[in-house]
Parts: structure tokens; C-alpha cells; sequence
């Protein structure tokens, strides 16, 4: 496979398991580190349009399957983890900025609303390509507008509604190649101190609630309409229950965990396997909410 030169690396048959909290997968045909925008953007504008491109964010909430990913892996590093105040109760940050130093940087400028990504694994490009969000709030709740490149380079702005939201899910990136580079956010002006004391309240229900500390790709399954998904899990009987080195978490029953020695295979099986008992035993289907990505070995 023939790259285009970069001044960022293209790492070859690089492992992608570090990369991702579950710990687990198969290499990257080609990793590229983009120094910069520019040069990620003139990267994408060289690369054969035939070369198969995916993108890796912190790996909170994807499974990589152990054949690896054929193509080229993106992965967006520092250049691309700014947070800067932008205007009367904005801010404004980039696709590689972790969700909770959105929210921490938020609150140190007196800017209220976006407390609940302190709750959230994950960087701020995923989410805004699945609209994160807990405890009653989500991205699209504060999100002006977001920007990326298109697979062309082309660097474009969407708005709020562009965006096409619904739960756990961006219409417009679903129905196009786009990699986030970042986006502007508003709320509404508070005291550093309450916004504070309620991300504090944020982080002890967390820890309080879910296996934080384990290898886990944060909630499996999207919860269907009418319906928890842990409480289905749970009435399955998969809370605790082994599988291979998998398991869904005792604490938590939609939190998948590698409890050591699981493979991809592992985790991807004991979810299908989760997903075809609740249809059987409840008539209720669970839809992913981890991204897998990637190819099972052969």
C-alpha cells in the first residue's frame, strides 16, 4: 500500500489493542499520527480514494477485532486536544480533548451546561459522532456547530441541526466519511464552584456505579425505547457470568470488561450471544453502542 509523505508517522502493522481501553485486537495495516490539520487534510487529499480509512479516537467506547483493520487507522494526538474560551459562554474544543477536560475547562470559565462530560469516557470527536451524553443530557443539548474534513481534505462547519441528531447517533455522520476535528459548545454562566460541586457529584455516582477502573468500553448496548438495556442483560442472566475472558461487569450489567485474558472474539461473542437471549427470552432487540471495528481472524 502506497502512502502519501507526511510530516506526522505512518506506523506499519501497528497493534491497536494499546490504543483502546478493552486492551484487545489485531494490528493496523498502515497507524498514521497526523502532526497537524494540515497535514492530516493534505494526507487525505493524496491517499488513493480506493485505500480504506478509519478513525480511532481514545479507544473508549471501540472494539478492534483481532484480524486488525485493513487500510489506514487515524488516530488524532495533542495537535488536536485544544480547549479555549470563544465568546460570552462558549468554548471551544478539539476532537482529541478529552470529554472530562471539556468539562473541567468549562467550569473553570464560569460556563455551566456541559458538566454531564465529566460522566463521559471518551474524547470530544466521538462524541460527536454518537451525540454522548448521561444523566439526562447530551451533546446535542450544547453543541453550536462542529468541524471536520471530508475523505477529500476538505475542511467543512456543521451546524447543531446539521448534524441531524437522535439517540446516540449523528445522522450526517453516519451517512458520510467525516473525521471531527473539533467543535464549539455553549452554556450558560455559573459560579466555578457550583459547576464544581455538581462534576463531583458527577464523578462519585460514576465510581459508585460503574466499573471505571476495569477494561471496559463503556455502555455495550443502546438502551431500546421503553427499556434499560442493563436491566435486560441482567434478566438474562449474563450479570457476572463468564465468558471466555469476558464478562458483563457485576456493578454494572451493560458494562462489558476484559476481565484479564479475553480476546475481541471473546467480547464481540458474549455480546451477540447477550443480544440473541434478550430477543428470545423479551422480544427486545439490543443494538451496539461500542463500535467494532475491523476483521475476525481467518
Amino acid at each position: 500500500m502506497i502512502l502519501p509523505e507526511v510530516r506526522g508517522q505512518i506506523l506499519r502493522h501497528e497493534p491497536l489493542g494499546p490504543f483502546t481501553w478493552f486492551q484487545v485486537g489485531g494490528p493496523a495495516e498502515a497507524l498514521f499520527l497526523p502532526k497537524d490539520e494540515a497535514d492530516l487534510a493534505g494526507f487525505l487529499r493524496a491517499l488513493d480514494p480506493a485505500i480504506p480509512v478509519t478513525l480511532l479516537g481514545v479507544g473508549s467506547n471501540t472494539l478492534v477485532r483481532d484480524g486488525g483493520v485493513d487500510g489506514v487507522v487515524i488516530r488524532l494526538g495533542r495537535a488536536f486536544g485544544d480547549v479555549t474560551p470563544a465568546g460570552e459562554n462558549r468554548i471551544a474544543a478539539g476532537a482529541a480533548t478529552l470529554d472530562a477536560t471539556l468539562a473541567r475547562e468549562a467550569a473553570r470559565a464560569g460556563i455551566a451546561g456541559l458538566e454531564f462530560y465529566r460522566g463521559v469516557p471518551g474524547a470530544i470527536g466521538g462524541a460527536l459522532v454518537m451525540n454522548a451524553g448521561c444523566y439526562g443530557s447530551e451533546t446535542k443539548d450544547v453543541l453550536v456547530e462542529a468541524y471536520a474534513l471530508t475523505r477529500a481534505g476538505e475542511r467543512i462547519t456543521l451546524s447543531n441541526a446539521e448534524m441531524e441528531y437522535s439517540y446516540r447517533k449523528s445522522g450526517r455522520a453516519a451517512a458520510e466519511p467525516l473525521i471531527f476535528l473539533g467543535g464549539l459548545f455553549e452554556g450558560q454562566p455559573d459560579d466555578p464552584a457550583a459547576i464544581e460541586a455538581r462534576m463531583s457529584a458527577i464523578t462519585e455516582r460514576r465510581e459508585q456505579s460503574q466499573p471505571i477502573r476495569e477494561k471496559t468500553g463503556g455502555s455495550t448496548f443502546k438502551n431500546p425505547e421503553g427499556h434499560s438495556a442493563w436491566k435486560l442483560v441482567d434478566g438474562a442472566g449474563w450479570r457476572g457470568k463468564p465468558f471466555g475472558g469476558a464478562m458483563f461487569s457485576p456493578l454494572h450489567s451493560n458494562f462489558l470488561i476484559n476481565t484479564g485474558s479475553a480476546t475481541a472474539a471473546d467480547l464481540e461473542g458474549l455480546g451477540e450471544t447477550v443480544r440473541a437471549e434478550v430477543t428470545a427470552q423479551f422480544g427486545v432487540q439490543l443494538e451496539w453502542e461500542i463500535k467494532r471495528i475491523g476483521k475476525p481472524v481467518a
